[in-house]
């Protein structure tokens, strides 16, 4: 999120920003800075008055008869409370349209077509291989929730339920290793949570909301991840500061179900365990390909097909500056599945929700915040039972026979 004094400051650089993003709202700009200006104008009309009351609380020590100075100060007060209700209206405004601004693109960032960094091994399947949905009735797997929560649910089963845990705990596992910090977080978050995060007012239609309660289900374990360091002051040498965090997510998927939805691609309910880094502004593209490597390696000990994608500014969320896609080959669907996003937010977080550092200068700066799954469960598992599935068995990669307790799930 843009300040008004950044906008001003930056304006051509900021429109020429949005102009890459194809941001249609460009007149909100100019809007914005006449009323800032206006704000500033008040600001400084307030200030006159304030001074003018001080000066008549002193002459009134020194006056016998203050009836016309008493008047004066009603007067000055009168059009200070008019002032106070029209600064409040102004600044609501200003607001409302600065959450509306995305983020800034990174140079990197392709303005037309996604673009293919790496794909891991060419794709060779000579015989027609089963959906995972045909896998998870004949291995008895896992089933749809239909009956208990409605469509876009659904029940490990036993053996599934064994090998979706080890998913997890050799992801967590994974992640600590390389420094993430874990962390267990609740998954109702309040509106202001989700507002620093950038969810709030984009993805707001997308999240179940308890009305009695005012909270909302996560979408994300990004949401109350990165909320942990709310209002933070790291010094320069604590940085970078990385956490990990396994939990449920839940999302309405409005619109995206049909006869082509099928299984577990696209899921109200599923699990993920997600990193975090929070680090200075000049090493954020340095943590970024930290991040990067670090799922780039998780998706390399599963031995099965994946590709890397620098998303297009056509489709990177309002918060990124810079996202690069994981997708996991889906053989019986003969498609690709996203499984994993890592973003670099730059400030635009850490401004909503004051994460600061003190660099090596004695100042305060704004902290960059960056985020990735690693992994998406549902998807992954997908993906691994199609491509290690048998006539009669389903192999276990290797990475995950300690966790699983055997190397094979058999009919």
């Amino acid at each position: 999120m843009f300040t008004t004094s950044f906008i001003k400051k930056y304006k051509k650089k900021v429109i020429l920003g949005l102009i890459k993003r194809n941001f249609s709202k460009l007149n909100i700009i100019d809007y914005l800075l006449k009323l800032e200006k206006e704000k500033f104008n008040k600001i400084v009309l307030k200030k006159y008055f304030i001074a003018k009351l001080k000066k008549i609380s002193f002459s009134i020590r020194y006056t016998i008869n203050n009836s016309l100075l008493l008047k004066k100060a009603t007067r000055y007060k009168k059009k200070m409370k008019i002032l106070d209700a029209i600064l409040s209206v102004l600044s609501k405004k200003i607001f409302n349209l600065l959450i509306q601004i995305p983020n800034l693109l990174y140079k990197k960032v392709p303005l037309t077509k996604d673009i293919l960094l790496y794909q891991n091994f060419k794709l060779a399947y000579k015989n027609k291989l089963l959906t995972h949905w045909e896998l998870g009735k004949k291995f008895h797997l896992f089933n749809f929730a239909s009956h208990i929560s409605g469509s876009g649910f659904n029940i490990y089963i036993d053996k599934g339920a064994k090998l979706q845990r080890s998913l997890i705990q050799y992801c967590l596992d994974k992640n600590i290793n390389a420094g993430y910090m874990e962390y267990v977080l609740p998954f109702l978050v309040n509106k202001n949570s989700i507002f620093g995060t950038g969810q709030f007012p984009d993805k707001k239609k997308q999240m179940y909301f308890l009305e009695k309660d005012k909270l909302y289900l996560i979408p994300t374990a990004e949401i109350p991840l990165i909320n942990v360091f709310r209002r933070s002051l790291f010094n320069i040498n604590d940085l970078p500061c990385k956490a990990t965090s396994f939990t449920s997510c839940f999302r309405r998927e409005a619109g995206s179900y049909g006869l082509k939805v099928k299984g577990l691609n696209r899921l109200h309910q599923f699990d993920k365990v997600e990193i975090i880094e929070i680090t200075s502004d000049t090493d954020s593209y340095k943590s970024f390909n930290h991040m990067v490597r670090h799922v780039k390696n998780l998706l390399s000990s599963f031995n099965i097909p994946f590709r890397i994608i620098n998303i297009s500014s056509k489709y990177l969320g309002v918060t990124s500056a810079l996202t690069y896609d994981f997708e996991v080959f889906s053989p019986g669907q003969n498609k690709w599945l996203e499984v994993s996003s890592v973003s670099n937010c730059t400030n635009f977080q850490s401004h909503r929700m004051g994460i600061k550092f003190i660099n090596n200068d004695g100042k305060k700066y704004f902290c960059h915040t960056l985020n990735g799954s690693s992994l998406a469960i549902p998807r992954l598992f997908a993906a691994l039972i199609e491509n290690y599935q048998f006539s009669e068995y389903i192999q276990i990669p290797k990475v995950l026979i300690n966790y699983f307790l055997d190397n094979k799930i058999l009919l």
